[in-house]
């Protein structure tokens, strides 16, 4: 049968190792002197080798102690987590919720009040991390994916909607008949030059079989916001996705012209590691969530 090693011993271990002395390691544990002095004299004698090197009142891991503590000290930090998860109650009214900023200034916020009538008892936290990230790491329960199913295969991720691309613009800058090919050929573009935005105009003009328009001077911004805020304030034609804009289109600020086109790479989703599915706040966000994007 295999020895092993108590748990306390490797508490201890790990304590010293981190702040290189038994008298910090004992205030850490809230244990005396004497008790993390045994620990470590009992885990070096169960593996029959020293761990660490004395230097007056402190020490320091040896070649052997600092092999040993690669292992031990990730595996500590697994159990650690896994217990305090344990912990949480499963009824927590508290959700970190991830999205995009466009989406949190554009979607999210119009849509609080809504969200409060449903659940009032619920307090969700925003964050605006971009792109893949390990959701546990960064204090995330939920994730509002506006891109790749692809890129969250290691998570539950549900479909929400698709990505719609659509023309807007200044409601006083079209007519009965106005086109999507007239405007083009009147007002300049405007662009979202970031990354994920980049390609919008190229993905829409190729689905109506229109030319790219040329970028213009200053009508070119990194944020989607303040492209979106440009054409409200007339200064051009903007594509964007349907979602972002939805409610400035409702409220009279903005117009679609022509006919939206189906992002063809990406959508909207639902991501969250599995075992949040069992908490009744994840459940709730969930449901809402697909009504609004029903």
């Amino acid at each position: 049968m295999r020895t092993l090693i108590p748990l306390k011993s490797i508490y201890t271990f790990v304590a010293v190792a981190e702040t290189g002395s038994m008298t910090n390691a004992s205030d850490v544990l809230n244990v005396s002197h004497s008790a993390v002095s045994q620990a470590i004299k009992s885990l070096e004698n169960q593996l029959g080798q020293p761990l660490f090197r004395r230097i007056g009142r402190h020490v320091e891991l040896n070649s052997q102690g600092k092999r040993y503590y690669k292992k031990v000290a990730p595996a500590l930090e697994q159990i650690v987590d896994a217990s305090e998860a344990l912990q949480k109650p499963i009824h927590s009214n508290r959700v970190t919720l991830n999205m995009i900023n466009s989406l949190a200034v554009h979607w999210w916020i119009p849509r609080m009040m809504s969200f409060q009538e449903t659940a009032p008892n619920l307090d969700v936290r925003v964050s605006n991390l971009v792109g893949p990230f390990n959701l546990e790491n960064e204090g995330v329960d939920v994730a509002l994916i506006h891109g790749l199913k692809d890129e969250w295969q290691d998570y539950y991720c549900e479909k929400l909607g698709d990505d719609e691309m659509v023309m807007v613009c200044n409601p006083e800058l079209v007519s009965s008949n106005t086109t999507a090919e007239s405007l083009l050929k009147t007002y300049p573009a405007i662009y979202a030059s970031n990354d994920r935005r980049k390609n919008d105009w190229g993905y829409w003009c190729q689905e109506h079989q229109l030319p790219i328009p040329k970028r213009r001077n200053n009508l070119s911004f990194v944020v989607s916001v303040h492209a979106v805020q440009a054409a409200i304030s007339k200064l051009g034609i903007f594509v964007t996705h349907r979602q972002f804009v939805k409610d400035d289109i409702k409220l009279g600020l903005l117009v679609e012209v022509g006919k939206p086109v189906k992002h063809p790479s990406q959508s909207f989703y639902f991501a969250c590691q599995p075992d949040k599915l069992k908490l009744e706040s994840v459940l709730t966000l969930r449901s809402w969530l697909r009504k609004e994007f029903a």
